[in-house]
């Protein structure tokens, strides 16, 4: 039996299992870069109204980061639909009064996270109009689901 012809197939043998295994390792890290599925997007939200300024103010108050091109916004007053609602981001719309500031404005990065304000203001030809003593309603949507709905009074 010939020493060299069994070098060749250790060798060979060695050769292969080094191959196998840095595949294994480049597909263990290609999964383990893999951002995680934790599931629905969390997070809590506080709403504040300034009747006199006619001013809505929302706060991230914790939870996941929020991209802003994919909410939706919807109010209400006194259970009636505004006539005209923020399509966020946005600068300048029909039923406010300039740009919002914060997150909903289209200058910012796009996400809202946590401890940051948005505030708009309703425009006089906006309808139902806001008064003090109004009870106003905020529902954030995150494509169709629902993920959050505030409540207080002006």
């Amino acid at each position: 039996m010939s020493t060299r012809a069994l070098g060749s197939v250790v060798g060979v043998v060695l050769l292969l299992a080094v191959a196998v295994l840095t595949a294994a390792a480049v597909g263990l890290t290609a999964l383990g870069a893999a951002p995680p599925d934790d599931g629905p997007t969390r997070a809590t939200f506080d709403l504040r109204v300034d009747a006199d300024a006619d001013r809505l103010t929302l706060v991230h108050r914790g939870g996941d980061t929020v991209a802003v091109s994919d909410l939706r916004v919807r109010l209400r007053i006194d259970g009636r639909p505004l006539a005209h609602q923020p399509p966020v981001p946005f600068f300048a719309a029909t039923g406010f009064e300039s740009g919002p500031t914060g997150p909903f404005n289209t200058a910012a990065d796009g996400d809202w996270q946590a401890g940051e304000r948005t505030s708009l203001r309703l425009a006089g030809t906006n309808d139902p109009a806001l008064d003090p003593g109004s009870q106003v309603s905020v529902a954030l949507y995150l494509g169709e689901r629902k993920l959050a709905e505030l409540e207080t009074t002006a």
